[in-house]
């Protein structure tokens, strides 16, 4: 079973990470117990995000297990957590273990600051595309990127074109297919 990590935050963007969420426990629907997709958070305290919505995490960034996925979302909160170090820190510490880490919109800026993205192509919101490309980043205007063990999503919606890319990508296009008819999505 993969374990797929979600680190979130107060302001995060809310399709940022449910929107991946949801296509990716769609798998389970199909292959039960192929994943499992954890919350993660800085206390167990629950979260409000960005336009209101309150989300009790399941770990902390202390506590959580070694994943094998790291799914960043971003939103207004990343211009105050993805400079803290306790994020950056647990970034590192996962990467240790995880096949990917991947961003959507701009949670990218919690994989630049904690210097993952240098030299590298990458994608995120498109207001903040040159705000990316200052972390030497060679940023790209496109839904996602997949560079070596890196994805990153453009902003909002598409970290759920993303998301069917990573389910074509860990479990086949067959399954990939299956996922977007269980949610309708062309």
């Amino acid at each position: 079973m993969l374990k797929i990590g979600i680190p979130i935050f107060t302001d995060v963007e809310e399709l940022d990470f449910i929107g991946p969420f949801e296509v990716l426990n769609s798998v389970n629907k199909i292959k039960p117990n192929s994943l499992k997709t954890i919350l993660i958070a800085e206390t167990l305290d629950p979260i409000t995000c960005y336009n209101g919505l309150k989300v009790v995490p399941d770990t902390t960034l202390d506590d959580c297990p070694p994943l094998d996925i790291l799914l960043i979302p971003g939103g207004q909160g990343r211009k105050v957590y993805a400079k803290k170090d306790n994020f950056k820190e647990f970034i590192h510490s996962q990467s240790k273990n995880t096949q990917l880490l991947t961003s959507v919109c701009t949670g990218a800026f919690f994989l630049a600051e904690a210097g993952f993205l240098k030299g590298l192509k990458a994608t995120t919101y498109h207001t903040a595309l040159e705000e990316l490309a200052a972390f030497d980043v060679q940023v790209l205007q496109q839904k996602y990127v997949h560079d070596g063990n890196i994805i990153t999503a453009a902003g909002v919606s598409s970290g759920i074109v993303m998301a069917f890319y990573l389910v074509g990508h860990l479990f086949g296009k067959e399954i990939e297919q299956q996922c977007r008819e269980w949610i309708e999505f062309d």
